[in-house]
């Protein structure tokens, strides 16, 4: 079935005819001509605090992108998402990584099953085996408690569990210390071994199928390395699996009794709610982890039920598509204040890159806009003294979130305070910058020569109007990153639903993993130069050459 075209709809043309006037504003003359702005965009949710009055936006701007947000669709493929219909087309799938945190006495049917039962079970089987590791109840081979946790997987199976496991470090085990190894590349987990004693290491292998290449090499090389050490009947106490695939867990040597399954509704950059995310529920305890996906649920109930011009994913998507669509910004700044979110930026580069960086839209035919900006980012306030300057005065203009807990987890006299005061000084500069005559008034003030001021103007001057979101949370707490995750979760569909693409299915990681397939032979072998361009032929020889030396 062809959907319209974006650019067709009546609600997109209302916004290009807007466009035409909005897109001269200039921030400081929007609050100075509305006052109230924090109180009229600003909303909360689930413990998060949105504030989105520092964006080149009114209430008629917001409007029209609800409307957009309305003829598009967003409401009712919203509900056929949570009613577990199979909205990814391309794989014939339902997207149910929000039933994983809904409580055990909700009912949910697919496919005439209800599978809140069965994510409830594996839910008490991560309980049951968490409870014994962090208690000391599990032991190794020779009578040990774990200390070390070796979490093997790539993508989805590592970029949560990571990311989760930094943010919520102060909740974490004492005894316990998690490694995550995903790179394929050797010196990945040979670093990681180089830190751990065989004899209370736990090796958490990450793989749904077990037949992911990268995860299988450097599941089989921990394997071998414990082996060095210990012997085959030692491997069931040290070596567990997030898999569905019984058998090929057992001729690994891992006790299936020890496997913790997911589905296939559940995508891997939407699999930390499942057991991909065990490494969390080791290092935080299963009540940490229950409070994880309690707050993940909390957004999905905002998502679910509250009007749209009070919806804070439906909100953050729709100026995100003002600004890639209208204004043709092409990236997206993620400005995390606290050092324990340090992992954030990156995995939101594969929710949204991996989710809405598609070409086509549902129906195969070619998209008629932009689709998902490139994402990026580093904690502040290192990022002011790295790329901040190309933010405030370089030819780009980068939309950028900026996320910070109110309260710290550390007892570090002042530090918090500089923090803060950093991060709201620079949401405001971005939105203010610094006009010419402010500039000359502060050279005076220097006493510098007349003709020393005007020389030094135009790069002091900063043309500010650059726009920014600011989440706050009371303190970054399992129930409040749950939240942070689900926000982004749910602002990632409803821009997937503008744009008219499928957002959970990433058929762009396959065709390199086909190609190297076809080169890895060829590096120990015989060559195949017939098969490549003479770039890649180059490359194999000479690679050939280095590594037979």
């Amino acid at each position: 079935m062809r959907e319209i075209n974006l650019t067709d709809t009546v609600a997109f043309k209302a916004l290009a005819s807007h466009f035409a006037e909005a897109k001269d504003w200039q921030m400081r003359m929007l609050f100075s001509r509305q006052p109230n702005r924090f109180d009229r965009f600003s909303a909360e949710a689930a413990g998060l605090l949105l504030d989105y009055s520092k964006n080149r936006i009114d209430d008629t701007t917001m409007r029209l992108l609800l409307d957009l947000a309305r003829e598009r669709g967003v409401e009712r493929k919203r509900d056929a998402m949570f009613a577990g219909e199979k909205i990814n087309l391309t794989e014939h799938r339902a997207v149910l990584h929000t039933a994983l945190r809904m409580p055990r006495t909700a009912r949910l049917v697919v496919d005439g099953q209800d599978v809140i039962p069965e994510v409830h079970a594996v839910l008490d089987h991560i309980k049951a085996f968490t409870d014994r590791v962090r208690t000391g109840n599990w032991l190794g081979a020779t009578g040990r408690a774990i200390t070390d946790i070796v979490n093997i997987g790539i993508g989805g199976s590592d970029l949560g569990p990571e990311m989760a496991c930094r943010a919520l470090r102060p909740f974490a085990h004492p005894r316990l210390t998690m490694h995550f190894v995903a790179n394929v590349d050797g010196h990945d987990l040979d670093a990681a071994l180089a830190k751990v004693n065989p004899e209370t290491t736990l090796f958490i292998i990450a793989s749904k199928t077990f037949t992911t290449r990268e995860t299988m090499m450097n599941a089989r090389s921990a394997r071998e390395w414990f082996l060095g050490h210990r012997n085959e009947a030692d491997l069931p106490k040290h070596f567990v699996a997030v898999s569905t695939n019984t058998q090929a867990v057992g001729e690994f040597g891992i006790d299936p009794a020890n496997m913790f399954p997911f589905w296939d509704w559940v995508g891997g950059r939407y699999s930390i709610w499942s057991s991909i995310g065990l490494p969390l529920a080791l290092a935080i305890g299963f009540d940490g982890f229950s409070e994880f996906l309690g707050g993940g649920h909390a957004m999905d109930q905002h998502f679910r039920t509250a009007p749209l011009e009070r919806n804070m994913p439906v909100i953050m998507g729709m100026i995100g598509v003002w600004y890639r669509n209208f204004f043709g910004t092409t990236s997206l700044s993620i400005a995390p204040y606290h050092q324990d979110l340090s992992q954030f930026p990156a995995y939101l580069q594969q929710l949204e890159m991996e989710s809405n960086g598609k070409r086509v839209a549902i129906d195969g035919r070619p998209l008629s806009l932009e689709s998902c900006p490139v994402v990026w980012g580093n904690v502040g306030t290192n990022g002011q003294h790295a790329y901040f300057q190309l933010l405030h005065l370089g030819t780009d203009i980068v939309p950028v979130d900026f996320i910070a807990a109110l309260k710290p987890m550390h007892d570090l006299s002042g530090h918090h305070t500089v923090l803060l005061a950093n991060c709201f000084a620079q949401s405001e500069a971005f939105m203010r910058g610094k006009n010419a005559d402010e500039v000359r008034a502060e050279l005076h003030a220097q006493r510098l020569a007349e003709s020393e001021i005007e020389a030094l103007l135009p790069h002091k001057v900063f043309p500010g109007n650059r726009p920014s979101n600011t989440i706050l949370m009371d303190e970054l707490a399992p129930a409040t990153l749950g939240a942070l995750i689900a926000l982004y979760e749910h602002k990632v569909f409803v821009q997937g639903v503008v744009w008219g693409i499928n957002s959970f299915d990433q058929w762009g990681v396959e065709l390199g993993k086909v190609l190297a397939k076809n080169i890895e032979p060829e590096l120990t072998g015989m060559p195949c130069p017939e098969a490549h361009d003479s770039s890649t032929n180059g490359l194999i020889a000479r690679a050939k050459a280095a590594l037979s030396e």
